[in-house]
């Protein structure tokens, strides 16, 4: 969720089955029109464009960002999900499109707000707080939040879901592929159905509201041994399967940390990435959405507030297991250990290790080497994505090696890398190793 009110802006959301899927067709079609005028300029220059070259201008990047912002609900959420790790499965330059979505966010106009808190809590709605703000404090894909101070003095956090969201869900899924197909970023032969059916099942999931307050009812729980991590409180009365009531916690954007003093950030990090470690290990519980928004800081206390539980799902014992053979050759410096891991794990194709094989051991061999410099992981150090970069861009070009990871590992896989990627952008340094050994006894222990 952005918090910016320079970055949301009132616009109605589109809730019909025709309106939604009239955007789509304005969005390929515009699309399709600037890559013809593109096209046609480029050739009369003497020049032969490629259609990455042709979909990637400034103005389609603005259609594409703007429209799905528009719609909202499954198209912009399928659009987050990709763009914070769009390498299992996407070209860079679609991931490039769609990660503009993170910037980008329209909230309801108080009429539409109006309307739909009153289908929720009726018509009097309003009689039940002392304050309600009309402006949202945060909007996202699916539903925007709002703070209110009840008659009897207690402040909460009211997430309202965009109207018609739900409904769409499984047409809006199914108009994102057709537009991956038709753009010819994809390869026939990829199967993605499986993955589509698993995005329609836990978006539907995410819309559900009251299943969210118990997913947070639920993490409170597993999390009461932790004090240096504040989950809100569910207020059950006011929470429907479309709007969902908690208490307002206080707490700065985790992001906004990036010029604290050093062993604060360090800090943060180490927290957020031993949670992903109880997360997978212990717990088999893991909220997947690492959308930085989730995450707030209290400087105060020093202690990290979670928001957003829709994204949850249950880890099985065999993603779990193939981590821990993974992280367990990477911590041994085994490359050839690695690679078979990975692949067991269905992180790399069978395909790409026997068309790429060179490739993908140097790539191994630089990751290994960061991991085994003496001390703490340095996040901050970005200087050997430029060796990933380069190696793999010739794997990625290859697209008959493509293939879709197994469901539960792609959503794990999510959370682990934006919590990566947060960890970059705080530069942090956080001893991995030691972490690791640390969830290992207390597995022991258990």
């Amino acid at each position: 969720m952005t918090d910016d009110p320079e970055q949301s802006r009132a616009r109605a959301v589109p809730r019909g089955r025709l309106s939604r899927l009239g955007a789509f067709g304005r969005l390929a079609g515009g699309v399709a029109g600037g890559m013809v005028a593109e096209g046609t300029r480029r050739l009369a220059s003497g020049e032969r464009p490629r259609m990455s070259e042709l979909l990637l201008t400034p103005a389609n990047l603005g259609k594409v960002a703007d429209q799905l912002s528009h719609l909202r609900g499954a198209a912009m959420k399928l659009g987050q999900m990709i763009s914070m790790d769009a390498g299992d499965v996407l070209p860079a330059e679609l991931s490039q499109i769609l990660a503009r979505l993170r910037d980008r966010a329209h909230h309801m106009p108080p009429p539409q707000l109006q309307r739909v808190l009153a289908e929720h809590w009726g018509r009097d709605w309003r009689s039940r707080f002392a304050l309600f703000e009309a402006t949202p404090i945060a909007a996202a894909s699916i539903g925007q939040v709002h703070r209110a101070t009840t008659r009897d003095g207690r402040t909460l956090a009211i997430k309202v879901q965009y109207p018609g969201i739900a409904e769409s869900i499984d047409a809006d899924v199914d108009n994102v592929a057709t537009l991956l197909r038709v753009s010819g970023l994809l390869p026939r032969a990829l199967d993605i159905a499986p993955l589509l059916r698993e995005a329609k099942r836990q978006l539907h999931e995410e819309a559900d509201y009251r299943r969210e307050g118990a997913q947070m009812l639920r993490f409170a729980e597993l999390l009461a041994d932790a004090p240096g991590f504040v989950v809100p409180a569910l207020d059950p009365e006011l929470t429907t399967d479309r709007v969902l009531a908690m208490t307002f916690v206080e707490g700065v954007p985790v992001e906004s940390l990036t010029w604290a003093p050093q062993e604060t950030r360090d800090a943060v990090a180490n927290a957020l990435i031993g949670l992903v470690l109880r997360e997978l290990f212990e717990f088999g519980w893991m909220q997947t959405d690492p959308n930085f928004a989730n995450y707030r800081y209290q400087p105060e206390t020093g202690r990290l507030v979670l928001l957003d539980f829709g994204a949850t799902r249950s880890v099985s014992a065999a993603t779990a297991n193939g981590y821990r053979s993974l992280m367990a050759a990477g911590l041994a410096g085994d490359r050839a250990a690695v690679r078979d891991a990975a692949v067991a794990a269905g992180f790399l194709g069978e395909a790409a290790v026997a068309g790429h094989g060179p490739q993908i051991d140097r790539i191994l061999e630089a990751i290994l080497a960061e991991i085994a410099r003496p001390g703490p992981f340095d996040f901050g150090d970005r200087a050997f994505v430029a060796v990933l970069r380069q190696e793999g861009s010739a794997i990625a070009a290859d697209r008959t090696t493509w293939h879709v990871p197994p469901v539960d590992t792609l959503f794990v896989q999510r959370k682990i890398s934006g919590t990566a990627l947060l960890a970059a952008r705080l530069r942090a340094r956080v001893d991995v190793r030691a972490l690791v050994a640390r969830q290992e006894r207390a597995l022991e222990v258990a």
